[in-house]
């Protein structure tokens, strides 16, 4: 009686310590990939929605200008406007959005200076013109009823006593040389 209780035993730790260990096998634990989804702020004006697409800009000083419309209350202000604008500035841009007599979201523009570039941006500014230096950059951004029309970076580069601008979108193509 005593060896089947002590079989008993061994077997019931075994099979516990076995259920607890990892296989590496089959472990797809940290290949995980992210999909960014696109963001979409709806607002109720009345029977129409309003869409405002947040840009995803690496600069935290523009999410946090998008962070505070987003979260804006419009309320009953429109009320008796055919339009009413909403400028908030921020400390590297401006954010200006326009409202209908409804109460719908109509455009939004975004004007940013110096902000931090994205990657691609650079990359490719670099690429195309190596031994440059960017020295200033705007950054654009417009969206009419939910839809995105404009979306681009003017930058301005430097080499010894030479200058030269360039806008860029921001997927690093350059869109054109303006001299």
């Amino acid at each position: 009686m005593k060896t089947v209780l002590i079989i008993a035993l061994v077997l019931g730790i075994h099979i516990t310590s076995f259920s607890q260990s990892k296989s590496e096998e089959g472990n797809d634990e940290g290949t995980m990939n992210a999909i960014n989804l696109p963001e979409i702020v709806i607002k109720n004006a009345g029977k129409d929605f309003s869409y405002y697409l947040p840009d995803r800009n690496p600069d935290p000083s523009v999410i946090q200008l998008q962070k505070e419309f987003i979260a804006y209350n419009l309320g009953k202000d429109y009320e008796g406007f055919d339009n009413y604008l909403v400028i908030l500035e921020g400390k590297k841009g401006i954010l200006t959005a326009t409202y209908d007599s409804n109460g719908k979201l109509t455009s939004v523009v975004e004007k940013y200076t110096n902000t931090q570039l994205p990657t691609p941006v650079i990359y490719s500014v670099y690429k195309a013109y190596p031994g440059w230096h960017i020295v200033n950059d705007k950054y654009l951004y417009t969206q009419e009823n939910g839809d995105i029309k404009k979306k681009e970076y003017n930058l301005k580069l430097k080499k010894d006593n030479e200058t030269i601008k360039l806008k860029v979108n921001p997927k690093g193509e350059i869109i054109a040389n303006v001299d």
